[in-house]
């Protein structure tokens, strides 16, 4: 460069040590010039390739377009004519240096690139360039610096005119294409943004909109103004959206199985394949063959080999998302860069300071560039923030996608391996885990650079000693390590605990009834008590870990920064620790800080992340369903079901459910399955469907399939959704289906017709209804083989007629399809074409009804026992029975809930919002908000008939109420709320002390100090800085034990609650939204409220601090903190209004997601049987858009403010360097090394401080919503000390009704009215009555489910109203119309509280018929029952309650229906136990089968609430009333 210029030695004098400052003309030419090109040309190919792949379509010519081309035109220009100036000065003999030729050359070069990328970025549909932006800035910002010198110049020399003048057109076109690069093109053509109602402003935002997220404010004024709706949310951008990625995913995710199955095989082919390791037949991922083959994996290892793997989930992860993930990488890399460019300045500012003479211009410069620096980083670091937090969300979708997917097509095995429970926390839990870590992931090699670079300046700044610090450091990491694998191992205790208490929580909820009903609420409070103690001793010990991880991390930037500085001033004499060593590397170790303290964090975070690694891939990696197992297509036989040699088992290691199965089911045959309780009628179903895994033989179907289930799978939309089930509305064809189905009355009966909102599971039918919703679904279906599994159980006899005769029967609307019918009703079968008799798994007989008869097998035998039902029912007149009499309110017509269909995690149900209901006549039955609102939220009432039956869930709106947090602090105790702030003050005033006391020290520099004063100066900065760590430690402890005090009594308030709240409470509120409080809440109090509290009142404390500081070294910036207070608190509000409300949106829209997701579960063989899994694909992931939809604006809230509030901090830094420079005659170095350098942490805490505010707000919410749960109404106390009833009571069992009346919640009709009878001690009654004419209201009320509104009732001689209700409840016995099993030990479930002997439990065992049964067990009375007994067939589950009633065998006995799904066989050996064990007791039973009440001593007739008859069975026979015509209909009498 010497040569190609003059002179170059001139460049310093010129610049620093004068007033008026300039560089030489050379380096304007060269370096100024060409840095603006260097960067274009080297970014062009790069961005090249990005348009190449990213085209959005083509924008028209527009003005703005026109101009920007014709500028870069006429600059083009105006540097080709100096270049030829130059060269026609060479022909006058003027020899310029080569850089005037070379200079034009170039920049004219870059401005014809510079015309191509704006068209070609107008072809590729670019609205606004970043690239060009910063190139022309570039341009604008070096061309300043000869426009100002060309200024400058003395008028003495001759200018050089055409090149002043063509600087001069240069430099005013350069600012006007930077002017025009500010604004935005048109939208490309035909692009989704024209289309799109409310599309993302994000996608047609300019870049500067883009790096300072300009384009989000109108959103953030919209939440200021009113709370944010689910309507202001902008549509998802397309790339994120589920379409997008979970295919992208599922791709690499397919890619990864297929590798490891090549891995599999390669190696099983060395190893010597043992017997018994045949794989399984669909390997997904081989985890098969890690089931069905131990031996195959211990003969690859012992070759050395590796086991079969899995398919790496990680992989497929990193390949789908891993390249958008490395831009924010290179963010980050840039940001960390110039994160070290500030302590460089800070050092230039405190030696300026020092110097008298220097210029003052140098220090506005410095102050200035420390503000530029600053601004730059924001705006890079928020754009790395950007892409991670939108990388962790494209995972989540990813994830919840693929696991959604993966739960449709898992086997049975897999199933029982993996509850709903676990899999809804795979989508909730584990899939946030991946979404947090994406944030920090870059920090693995972020940090470690950070470091190093940290440790080059300060070794340049204070030498060797800095060895110490480091040591210090490399000490600190095993304790960090340490604490971090304890944590982690605390972590997965934890989680095994929630899961166990979640999932214990979630069966008491399904099973409240049965609890109330047996009185078993204490025992099961005692076992989820005893988990949750579990539970919070971990989480005690994880509280005292982390206030030590606290402390070290607050004290190992001190820690460093003292052994440095001893070992520095002690090592040498001539070491003199002045202002500028020690404030810049105390700059320098703030910025060391961040690393250390992330990397352990991102270390327990990887780990956390690779526990739910583990535990998806497993779960994906399931055996599936195999597809194939069932031949749908085989040709046109003339057989529509053919199963030959069939053999088959639920899973691989149980043993065979099914033997030797074979039949031919002709094409419109009607087919009947009977036999007895569990002998494997509802398996063969399954084995149709291929629901079962098929060890041999060959199953064929032909056509399509609608399916029956036994227990009908209801999904929470409309009636009508629920019969069309994703068809087409055809209006006739619907009536007819209505009509065949019985469900015409239903409908009048119905709140809104079939436009009625069925809660979740069907809440609101009853049984009956639900099964005939189902049977009409599969009409709808119009399918050719129907699987009917036991349709006909669930509704009375005549509605079974009436829908065998119109639908099933050889005369119904399904003639000439093939029908399977697994029956026990014994009249239907001289109907049908073909009987199947199943004896213990395997088909005994098969044949029309009177070939079997004449077999005179076990058939004929069976039927004799069952003639009298053989009379055929005379079709009197259909009641619309069955449908409710119209009073009654449907809620919970007799709260006949589907007990067992309440399964597992009963997400929360939220219903749409009022827009598509509006034509629904909605129930007037809750016209009351539920019992737990706060009054704040209470509608004003509306007009009856327009509520639900399931309130959609609220959220709250506008700010949180300080009661909240006042509540929150009561939990934790008042008194040690104000202890734990006073620590606080004083560890932030520990930490003051000890940089004032080094701002002092630094003054001993320049007078001679002595060795005696270095050691003083020492010790008090070492004692101060220990102080410091020791009140961390201390605060943090205080904190810790006031968090898990209050998290311990906030979730004993809501458990006890909720046991003592009545039963009307869990008719209405959906059981997700309750384990939703136990989960999520209770989980945010228990771990994320801690945290919270803790880093907010750190930053709210350090914030303080830090202006305190300022203003004490450089007083007149208290003018600044006004201003800047309130831009802060201006943008800060704005914020956390938005914020806060996208928050509460985005909780709500994730209900919905678990909700369908654990319907999906529960009705997955019949959404498989359908055929509609991509519907249901579909609905899923278009929820979880919806969710997103929030989750996203909320994550640019975050970089919005972000950028805002740091710019905030940029200007205190600008401030306190300015007015530094200002006072720098008064100020003594010291003082402006400490306010700057504290000037420089403070972006970090301010921004901080907003986001736990914010954080703060949204998690005390939890409290919140957790308190108003814990004071919904109670029922009445559980015992009446002064009322209690002698032990023996009641001795005879005498029950009297005085006057009774009863209604299910307030505002409703009464249900029973002025009823008044008297039972004699041992008498039989028989219950009978159409639906809901309030036959099992009457039981409820012996058992005080429901309280009088009128009257009272009597047992010997005791008021029940008086005494306690576990006094009541555990005095009677019922034997539920749905059975409830918990999942725990046959023995649990019989005897929770350990009251019986084994011998007792036996007898009970004998009596109720399952002896043989739990013998044949290996565990025997330690059988462990499955969820909901889902291991136990649906008799056998009653047959145990039986059990139940038989060990308590108190004096009165109810029976609620409860032989309904029983084959008429186990209901005899029922009956006749019932007589034989009870023969003294008083017993009472609601009737299904008159057969059973025939010979009780006398039978109640019901209707609408009140008694119609009441007398002995031969006389009401004789009156010809009410019951003769019931009989008649049942066919008992001719």
């Amino acid at each position: 460069m010497h040569h190609s210029c003059t002179s170059q030695s001139r460049i310093t004098t010129l610049t620093i040590h004068t007033d008026r400052p300039d560089l030489p003309a050379c380096f304007q030419l060269t370096v100024l010039s060409w840095l603006p090109c260097i960067y274009l040309w080297a970014v062009t190919p790069l961005y090249i390739f990005y348009l190449k792949r990213n085209n959005k379509g083509y924008i028209m010519m527009s003005v703005l377009n026109r101009f920007k081309t014709a500028f870069g035109f006429v600059l083009w220009l105006v540097c080709w004519s100096d270049l030829f100036y130059s060269f026609h000065e060479l022909r006058n003999g003027l020899t310029r240096p080569p850089i005037y030729f070379v200079t034009p050359l170039v920049v004219g070069m870059t401005m014809l690139l510079v015309t191509f990328l704006i068209q070609f970025e107008r072809l590729r549909g670019m609205q606004s360039s970043g690239v060009l932006f910063i190139f022309w800035f570039l341009s604008l910002l070096c061309a300043i610096v000869p426009f100002r010198s060309k200024i400058l110049q003395p008028g003495s020399e001759p200018p050089d005119k055409l090149r002043f003048t063509t600087f001069y057109l240069y430099f005013s076109l350069v600012l006007l294409e930077l002017i025009l690069s500010c604004f935005n093109e048109k939208p490309p053509l035909f692009s989704t943004v024209v289309t799109d109602p409310n599309p993302c402003p994000e996608s047609t935002a300019g870049f500067l909109s883009t790096i300072t997220f300009w384009w989000f404010t109108r959103m953030a004024v919209k939440g200021y103004k009113t709370p944010l709706e689910a309507k202001d949310l902008w549509s998802l951008n397309v790339q994120d959206s589920s379409q997008t990625v979970v295919p992208r995913f599922l791709e690499e995710w397919e890619k990864e199985q297929a590798k490891a199955q090549m891995y599999v095989y390669t190696h099983a082919l060395f190893s010597k394949a043992p017997p018994g390791g045949a794989t399984n037949h669909v390997t997904a991922g081989a985890a098969g063959a890690v089931e069905n083959g131990p031996e195959e994996t211990e003969v690859l290892l012992s070759e050395g080999r590796a086991a079969p793997r899995q398919p790496s989930f990680l992989w497929a992860l990193i390949r789908a998302f891993g390249p958008f993930f490395l831009i924010g990488s290179a963010y980050k890399l840039l940001q960390d860069l110039i994160s070290f460019v500030s302590p460089q300045l800070l050092r230039l500012l405190i030696s300026f300071t020092k110097q008298k003479g220097a210029p003052d211009w140098w220090g506005y410069a410095l102050a200035f560039l420390m503000f530029f620096t600053a601004l730059l980083q924001t705006l890079i670091l928020h754009q790395h923030f950007q892409y991670c937090f939108v990388t962790g969300m494209r995972l989540r979708t990813a994830i919840i996608g693929a696991i959604y997917r993966k739960s449709l097509v898992i086997t049975n095995a897999a199933k029982r391996k993996s509850t709903v429970g676990e899999i809804v926390n795979l989508m909730s839990v584990d899939a946030q885990r991946f979404m947090d870590l994406t944030t920090f992931l870059n920090m693995l090699w972020s940090a470690p650079l950070q470091i190093i670079l940290a440790l080059y300046f300060l070794w340049q700044n204070l030498g060797p000693s800095v060895l110490a610090g480091l040591a210090v450091m490399v000490l600190l990491i095993p304790l960090n390590a340490a604490i971090a694998v304890k944590t982690r191992a605390y972590q997965v205790q934890q989680m095994q605990h929630k899961d166990a208490r979640i999932k214990l929580m979630s069966e008491i909820l399904n099973g409240i009834k049965v609890l109330k009903l047996y009185a078993w609420e204490g025992s099961f409070q005692e076992k989820v008590l005893a988990i949750r103690q579990k539970e919070l001793d971990v989480l005690r010990r994880t509280a005292y870990l982390g206030a030590l991880s606290t402390m070290a991390w607050t004290s190992a930037p001190f820690l460093v920064a003292l052994t440095t500085f001893a070992v520095y001033v002690k090592v040498d004499e001539n070491n003199v620790l002045d202002a500028e060593k020690a404030f810049v590397s105390l700059s320098l170790f703030n910025i060391l800080r961040f690393p250390l303290n992330m990397l352990p964090q991102v270390i327990s975070s990887i780990i956390q992340a690779s526990v739910s690694l583990k535990r998806i891939q497993d779960f994906l990696s399931h055996s599936e369903l195999d597809p194939e197992a069932v031949q749908k297509n085989s040709a046109a036989s003339e057989h529509s079901v053919t199963v030959i040699n069939g053999k088959f088992t639920w899973t691989k290691q149980d043993p065979p459910a099914l033997h030797n199965i074979n039949m031919l089911v002709p094409q419109g045959s009607l087919v009947a399955v009977v036999g007895q309780v569990g002998c494997g009628k509802s398996s063969l179903i399954s084995a149709l469907l291929g629901e079962m895994e098929k060890i041999e033989g060959d199953v064929a179907v032909r056509g399509s399939v609608a399916y029956v289930p036994q227990q009908a799978w209801i999904q929470n939309a409309t009636l009508r959704d629920n019969i069309l089930f994703g068809k087409p509305f055809a209006e006739q064809k619907y009536h007819s289906v209505l009509e065949a189905c019985a469900l015409t009355p239903d409908l009048e009966v119905l709140p809104g017709g079939d436009m009625t909102e069925i809660g979740e599971k069907g809440i609101n039918l009853s049984g009956g209804q639900r099964q005939r919703v189902s049977l009409a679904r599969s009409l709808y279906s119009d399918a050719d083989v129907y699987l009917l599994d036991d349709p006909l159980s669930a509704v009375d006899a005549h509605v079974a007629k009436h829908i065998f005769d119109n639908l099933i029967g050889p005369e119904g609307a399904l003639k000439g399809k093939t029908r399977l019918l697994v029956t026990h009703g014994v009249s239907f079968l001289p109907q049908v074409d073909n009987i199947l008799v199943m004896v213990d798994g395997r088909v005994t007989e098969m044949g029309s009804y009177q070939e079997l008869l004449d077999q005179n097998g076990a058939f004929a035998e069976f039927l004799r026992n069952y003639a009298i039902e053989d009379d055929l029912i005379e079709d009197e007149e259909l009641f619309p029975d069955d449908a409710l009499s119209n009073h009654t309110d449907m809620a919970d017509n007799e709260p006949v809930v589907n007990e067992t269909k309440r399964q597992f995690i009963r997400q929360i149900s939220i219903i749409s919002g009022d827009s598509d209901n509006s034509k629904t006549r909605r129930r007037h039955l809750a016209s009351q908000r539920k019992s737990g609102e706060p009054p704040a939220e209470k509608k004003p009432r509306q007009a009856p008939g327009s509520e639900k039956l399931i309130h959609a869930e609220t959220s709250e709106t506008g700010r949180v109420k300080m009661k909240v947090f006042m509540d929150y602090a009561k939990a934790v105790g008042l008194v040690l709320s104000v202890i734990i702030c006073l620590l606080y003050g004083c560890q932030n005033a520990a930490a003051i002390g000890a940089n004032v006391w080094l701002s002092d020290w630094t003054k001993d520099a320049s007078a001679n100090q002595t060795r005696d004063e270095v050691n003083m100066r020492l010790g008090v900065y070492a004692s101060l800085g220990i102080a410091q760590g020791l009140l961390v430690m201390v605060s943090s402890f205080t904190l810790a034990v006031g968090n898990i005090g209050a998290a311990k009594k906030l979730h004993y308030n809501l458990l006890n609650n909720k046991f003592h709240t009545p039963q009307a409470f869990f008719d209405t509120t959906p059981l997700g939204r309750l384990i939703n409080r136990f989960s999520k809440d209770i989980y945010i109090i228990d771990e994320v409220l801690p945290s919270t509290v803790l880093m907010f009142l750190g930053t709210l404390f350090s914030s303080v601090s830090t202006m305190i500081v300022i203003v004490a070294s450089t007083p007149i910036f208290a003018v600044v903190i006004v201003p800047l207070a309130f831009v802060y608190v201006f943008v800060q509000r704005f914020y956390v209004a938005t914020s806060r409300q996208l928050k509460r949106l985005e909780s709500v829209s994730r209900s919905p997601i678990y909700s369908h997701f654990s319907e999906t579960i529960t009705g997955a063989s019949v959404i498989r049987a359908y055929g509609k899994d991509s519907a249901f694909v579909h609905m899923s992931d278009t929820r979880v858009d919806d969710n997103q939809k929030s989750y996203y604006p909320g994550i640019v809230a975050n970089r919005w403010l972000g950028v805002r509030i740091e710019f905030i901090g940029n200007c205190i830094v600008l401030f306190a360097a300015l007015f530094a420079v200002i006072g720098k005659e008064k100020l003594n170095p010291g003082l402006v090394g400490l306010s700057v350098s504290y000037a420089l942490q403070v972006t970090m805490t301010l921004n901080w401080m907003v986001r736990m505010t914010s954080d703060l707000e949204s998690n005390i919410v939890a409290v919140e919503r957790v308190k108003e749960y814990s004071e919904t109404k109670t029922e009445a106390p559980w015992v009446v000390e002064d009322k209690r009833p002698p032990s023996d009571w009641p001795p005879q069992g005498n029950v009297e009704f005085r006057d009774y009346s009863v209604r299910y919640r307030e505002g409703l009709d009464l249900v029973l009215k002025n009823l008044t009878l008297s039972v004699q001690g041992g008498e039989k009654v028989g219950i009978v009555g159409r639906t809901g004419a309030g036959k099992s209201s009457m039981t409820l009320c012996l058992f005080r489910l429901l309280e009088a509104a009128g009257g009272e009732i009597t047992i010997d001689g005791v008021k029940i109203s008086e005494i306690g209700l576990h006094d009541l409840r555990s005095k009677l016995t019922i034997i539920p119309q749905e059975p409830v099993l918990f999942s725990g030990t046959l023995r649990m479930n019989l005897d929770p509280f350990d009251s019986y002997s084994d011998e007792d439990l036996w007898k009970a065992l004998e009596h109720s018929h399952l002896h043989k049964f739990v013998t044949n067990a290996p565990a025997k009375l330690e059988m462990e029952c499955a969820e909901g007994g889902e291991n136990l067939s649906v008799g056998q589950r009653q047959l145990v309650c039986l059990a139940r009633a038989l060990l308590r065998k108190t004096r009165i006995l109810i029976l609620d229906e409860a032989t309904a799904a029983i084959d008429l066989e186990t209901d005899d050996l029922i009956q006749s136990t019932i007589r034989t064990q009870f023969e003294d007791c008083t017993v009472f039973t609601i009737a299904h089968r008159l057969n059973t009440i025939m010979d009780y001593t006398r039978v109640l007739v019901l209707d609408k609430g009140e008694i119609s008859e009441f007398d002995t069975p031969s006389q009401l026979l004789s009156q010809k009333g009410v019951f003769y015509a019931m009989a008649k209909d049942a066919g008992l009498v001719q």
